[in-house]
C-alpha cells in the first residue's frame, strides 16, 4: 500500500518524535523512508543521499549532518532510508517533492522548532490542505489545560 513515505524533519526533537511511527509503518509495508529537511542555506539545487552529498561544503551544513545521522540510524535497523535537503518554503517544497517523487504517504509532526516552526495552522495545515498524498499528522505536544476560568466555561458549553 505504501511504498515511499516522506518524513519532513526540521532538526528539532519535536519533529523527530514521528520517527518511531514512521519506522513501524515502513516495516509493516516494506516501504522506503525519505527524510526531508528544508533549509535556507545556499546549496544550489536539491542535495540527496548520493555521491554528490560527499562534498565537504555540503556535508558541513547542520541540516545535512542531521539527515545523514538520522538516515544512518534507520539503516542500522535494516530500514530503507534516504534523505533529501532542499531549500525553499517548507510547505511548498514538501508538496512539490511528494508530487514529483511518487510519495504515497507524508508523516509529519503537528509542531516543530526549526528555523521555521512547523505549527499546525502554518506548514502542517498547508500540507494537509494541499498535499498530493495522504498526510498522517502526529501530535507531539500534550494538550494544554485551560489557564483561566473563562476558558473552562467555554469548554463546558
Amino acid at each position: 500500500m505504501f511504498k515511499r513515505i516522506l518524513v519532513p524533519l526540521d532538526g528539532s526533537d519535536l519533529a523527530a518524535k514521528v520517527l518511531s511511527q514512521a519506522e513501524d509503518l515502513a516495516k509493516s509495508f516494506n516501504a522506503q523512508l525519505v527524510l526531508l529537511t528544508v533549509g535556507s542555506e545556499e546549496v544550489g539545487e536539491v542535495v540527496e543521499s548520493s555521491p554528490k552529498a560527499k562534498d565537504e561544503a555540503v556535508a558541513r551544513l547542520p541540516g545535512v549532518k542531521y539527515l545523514q545521522q538520522t538516515a544512518a540510524a534507520l539503516q542500522a535497523k535494516n530500514l530503507n532510508a534516504t534523505w533529501v535537503y532542499a531549500q525553499g518554503t517548507p510547505g511548498h517544497v514538501i508538496m512539490t517533492y511528494a508530487a514529483d517523487h511518487q510519495i504515497d504517504l507524508i508523516i509529519m509532526a503537528t509542531h516543530g522548532a526549526g528555523e521555521i516552526a512547523w505549527l499546525l495552522g502554518s506548514v502542517a495545515q498547508r500540507v494537509v490542505s494541499h498535499s498530493p498524498a495522504p498526510v498522517l499528522l502526529i501530535r507531539v505536544l500534550g494538550p494544554k489545560p485551560p489557564e483561566h476560568k473563562d476558558e473552562l466555561d467555554y469548554f463546558s458549553m
